[in-house]
């Protein structure tokens, strides 16, 4: 079983978008896109400076925008069929979510643009911001962070937790790290999923609320508690619920695990999970679709795993024939 997931913010970088518009219809989206919104979508995806791209209110259209094109170059041609589920790490939610027919993708990008200025807005209150934390032991880590008033943000599995609160606890977190912890301040401009969203979530609730919602058509895990969810406006409010809440992506990869999850494609702007993916999932085969360079390997991974599958049900069948003296209704 593949499944397809989408990064969350802080995985953007100058110029991501930019070998996706070289195709002509999808200029022609991204522009659509954009004037719905209001962004220029593709001027922050090609000529943006990183400290520009930081910028939530941009960052976040930004990167499901990307995630879009990816999983319509990736799923065409009927090879939607081939996958075995989705999952969205943050803001990625929204991709997921319109990949698999929760959300039509303009609704997706409007909502999610929404959900950008609101985030902004909301970290533009307070001075904070976010950290990976790599290793180290776990009941230091806790005291260190207690010490700071600094609080879990985003459960990543492998090792790797972010944490999140005011921008000088996080520098003196990163100045004087816990033994044997490894602290990297990250690209973001807010503590986000934590009670500094508060009024983010107040905002984006109506809106949410008012959105055009179906159940999904493919299996879709939440960031919540890992769990899958069957539900299209069931997910969306937790989508809402999770701006100030934790991501627990540790929790959907322990689902992936258990839905017995034979690889894993990351949609643009790719690296960040499959990173995590070989550490809390060691073995799995990832792919990583960072530029339409990349998708061929995306697509051969699909494929042969469909193969396999279809391998295997063949194989079930014989034997379950077999023990019917093979008779077959």
């Amino acid at each position: 079983m593949i499944v397809v997931v989408a990064p969350g913010q802080g995985s953007q970088t100058p110029g991501f978008l930019a070998p996706w518009l070289e195709d002509a219809s999808v200029r022609d989206r991204v522009g659509a896109w954009s004037d719905a919104i209001g962004v220029d979508l593709a001027e922050h995806g090609t000529n943006s400076d990183a400290e520009t791209i930081k910028d939530t209110a941009l960052a976040q259209p930004l990167i499901v925008a990307a995630g879009l094109v990816t999983a319509d170059a990736l799923l065409a041609e009927g090879r939607r069929s081939l996958v075995g589920g989705v999952a969205g790490h943050s803001v990625g939610e929204f991709t997921a979510a319109s990949v698999a027919g929760i959300l039509e993708p303009t609704d997706a990008i409007a909502l999610v643009a929404e959900r950008g200025r609101a985030m902004a807005d909301a970290a533009a209150l307070e001075s904070t911001s976010m950290a990976a934390v790599l290793g180290g032991d776990p009941d230091e880590v806790t005291q260190a962070l207690a010490a700071l008033d600094l609080v879990p943000a985003n459960h990543n599995g492998g090792g790797q937790t972010v944490v999140a609160g005011a921008s000088d606890a996080i520098a003196k977190l990163a100045g004087n790290p816990p033994a044997k912890a490894r602290v990297i301040p990250l690209a973001v401009a807010g503590a986000f999923h934590t009670r500094y969203m508060a009024t983010a979530v107040d905002r984006v609730a109506p809106v949410a609320a008012a959105a055009s919602v179906h159940d999904p058509t493919l299996p879709i895990w939440t960031n919540a508690d890992g769990s899958r969810v069957d539900a299209g406006r069931r997910f969306v409010d937790l989508m809402v619920q999770q701006i100030a809440n934790p991501v627990h992506w540790d929790a959907v990869m322990a689902s992936f695990a258990a839905a017995g999850v034979t690889g894993i494609i990351e949609l643009a702007p790719a690296g960040a999970l499959v990173g995590l993916a070989k550490r809390g999932l060691r073995g799995t085969p990832t792919v990583a679709i960072k530029t339409p360079e990349d998708l061929p390997a995306a697509i051969a991974l699909l494929e042969s795993a469909a193969e396999t599958d279809a391998q295997t049900d063949q194989q079930a069948d014989a034997q379950t024939s077999q023990q019917h003296g093979g008779v077959t209704a």
